[in-house]
């Protein structure tokens, strides 16, 4: 896809990302709203400064995906461990979904992760998520399902990592 960029989010489009990654996840997972998430999906400024927020941009500027990268121990957080980086919230615009976006965003993160000497990467995934999953497993994630756990009750999250 070379008239993809992937880049840093910049101050003007936090906006725009938090309204793409909510649309992402209610057209892709059928996202109902009951514990709050809907608010921590929309809210990339919190993002911006609490993680790294990475965004695909297309060749005529348009936002088309967006991935947050979290370092263990900060506040978005959730499973990953000292030495591995995580990454949550990957959304794809709806209308740019089969293009590849996914995949570049979380090849993305995992360059991110060898600059930073990390040894794995890990996420946790909606275990709805299936396509997803095919993603991730394309890309040589493996489960870790010693990892798995439950936000809420009934929301479970299923874990994965890719050794550096």
């Amino acid at each position: 896809m070379s008239d993809l960029e992937i880049r840093p989010a910049r101050d003007g489009e936090l906006k725009a990302i938090g309204e793409l990654t909510l649309a992402a996840y209610s057209a892709d997972y059928g996202l109902v709203d009951g514990v709050g998430y809907a608010a921590e999906l929309a809210d990339a400024a919190r993002r911006a400064e609490q993680a790294e927020l990475l965004v695909a941009v297309d060749g005529d500027g348009t936002l088309v995906g967006t991935v947050t990268i979290a370092r263990p121990g900060t506040p978005f957080a959730e499973l990953s461990r000292e030495g591995e980086l995580e990454f949550r919230m990957l959304g794809v615009l709806p209308s740019a979904t089969g293009r590849g976006i996914g995949e570049a965003l979380t090849r993305a993160v995992i360059a991110r992760a060898r600059e930073l000497a990390a040894t794995r990467v890990v996420l946790c995934s909606l275990d709805t998520m299936e396509r997803a999953h095919r993603l991730y497993e394309r890309l040589g994630f493996a489960r870790l399902p010693e990892r798995d756990w439950e936000p809420h009750p009934g929301v479970t999250l299923i874990a994965y990592g890719l050794d550096l």
